[in-house]
């Protein structure tokens, strides 16, 4: 029978819990194993709803902020509630975990962020509490945070796979690529699924211009791509698609857009974006996308009022643009605007009204055709772009946008000053060697190497 009382027993990573219901146990290493893995049994928290323990109450709340929508808090409010009000009877521990997931219901990252952060000092098992800290300090262009927090629990946890593949990320997005492949060999090493760490090495192989390698490794790992959560499993395989694009293999992109990218969660906001983003690509890139848009759009309509992460917005915006959908990309670029004059919180208000903003009206000129104000307003955000968060291999999206506004606009030299250094680094790339060479065409330059 399950106990009345609350009775302390540990999740599978060792750290004491209290549970109203001990049977609620599986439920909480669910969530616990499957958010550090990246597998869709996180949400088998959720089956133990109806234990009021505050650990199992804050993790459903964490789940339902994961939609990233603007109803999310609402939908976690009740279970943080709950979390809050027999937080007493829980430990230290738990009792910050809780104090940390009701400061992103309610909408104050600087306190979750840091409570995540004492977190990893006092109780470096607690990955679960890591991992969302290095999402919510990833969310505001912070890695060397990700990294820190993440460092934090190395002597604690070194013989858990994930820990490395979230160390891996972090030294990636310091631009530490040697450290981040050493890391994420380390977690395949240890676990062959672990695909937190597939990410991290095909970001270091396409920054490093590893392309055929990447495409290979990507590969070799990708039966392993099974049980994972939606996010996870469409951007892997978003990721290997940004090898392809490289090659030009553009109908193998539009085959892994059509069967693996889009249509796996399709109201899920990360899904979404990574369909935006790989769409945007294909048509910079010179390609026909037929019909796409159009999907995406349908489900991008609900977002106009959202304002979770400028990241996501701003992607949006984008999507419903290039289908066609005018008045409601006008009339999230005008909710932006809006907005960005609400935040009260320092760098919120700042990335919202200086980086967000200009970026929003580039977005939409481009998507316009309005080239010289694409160029413009994109050239103001894009040095500051990576306080809106996201990874370099996101946001190089937007640089592909303002690059491809710079040449419809005539300003061939500025075009050719960015894009030169990117195809040296990127020997194998075949789409931007196409690139330059029509730049160097029409600067009355040699076509280059290749």
């Amino acid at each position: 029978m399950p106990s009345s009382t609350h009775t302390r027993t540990t999740d599978s990573l060792g750290n004491p819990v209290t549970l109203h219901d001990t049977s609620s146990v599986a439920a909480l290493n669910d969530f616990v194993e499957g958010f550090i893995a990246c597998e869709a049994r996180a949400v088998n928290v959720l089956n133990a709803a109806a234990d009021p323990s505050p650990i199992v109450q804050a993790s459903a709340a964490a789940l339902h902020m994961f939609a990233e929508s603007s109803d999310a808090p609402r939908n976690a409010r009740p279970f943080i509630d709950q979390a809050l009000a027999h937080a007493p009877k829980a430990s230290e521990r738990e009792q910050r975990f809780v104090a940390a997931v009701a400061a992103w219901v309610d909408g104050d990252l600087p306190r979750a962020i840091a409570l995540h952060e004492e977190q990893a000092r006092q109780h470096p098992r607690d990955l679960a509490s890591l991992k969302l800290g290095q999402y919510h300090l990833f969310n505001r262009g912070d890695s060397p945070g990700m990294l820190r927090i993440a460092l934090q629990a190395l002597p604690a946890a070194a013989e858990v796979p994930y820990l490395h593949g979230m160390l891996a990320f972090g030294w990636e997005q310091c631009h530490r690529l040697p450290e981040a492949e050493a890391s994420a060999r380390r977690a395949i090493t240890l676990c062959r699924k672990e695909p937190w760490a597939h990410h991290a090495l095909a970001h270091v192989m396409l920054t490093q211009g590893r392309i055929a390698e990447g495409t290979d490794f990507m590969t070799s790992v990708s039966d392993t791509w099974t049980g994972l959560n939606s996010f996870m499993v469409t951007h892997n395989w978003w990721h290997q698609a940004l090898f392809l694009l490289e090659q030009d293999r553009h109908a193998d992109v539009l085959a892994l857009y059509d069967s693996q990218v889009w249509g796996v969660v399709k109201d899920y906001t990360q899904d979404q974006i990574n369909a935006v983003s790989l769409l945007a690509r294909l048509e910079l890139a010179g390609v026909d996308v037929g019909d796409r848009w159009t999907d995406v759009a349908d489900h991008l309509a609900s977002r106009v009022a959202d304002h979770v992460l400028p990241f996501l917005d701003l992607q949006y915006l984008y999507g419903l643009a290039r289908a066609g959908r005018t008045d409601a990309a006008t009339t999230l670029r005008h909710n932006i605007t809006a907005h960005a004059e609400t935040r009260t919180e320092a760098h919120e208000r700042t990335v919202w009204q200086q980086v967000c903003v200009p970026a929003a009206h580039g977005l939409l000129a481009h998507a316009q055709g309005d080239w010289a104000t694409a160029a413009h307003q994109l050239g103001v955000a894009l040095p500051r772009l990576v306080e809106i968060g996201g990874s370099h291999a996101q946001r190089d999206l937007f640089h592909q946008i303002w690059l491809d506004a710079l040449q419809r606009n005539g300003q061939w030299a500025a075009a050719q000053n960015l894009l030169q250094p990117q195809v040296n680094g990127q020997p194998e790339s075949q789409r931007l060697r196409r690139q330059v060479k029509a730049v160097n065409q029409a600067l009355g330059l040699p076509a280059g190497a290749g």
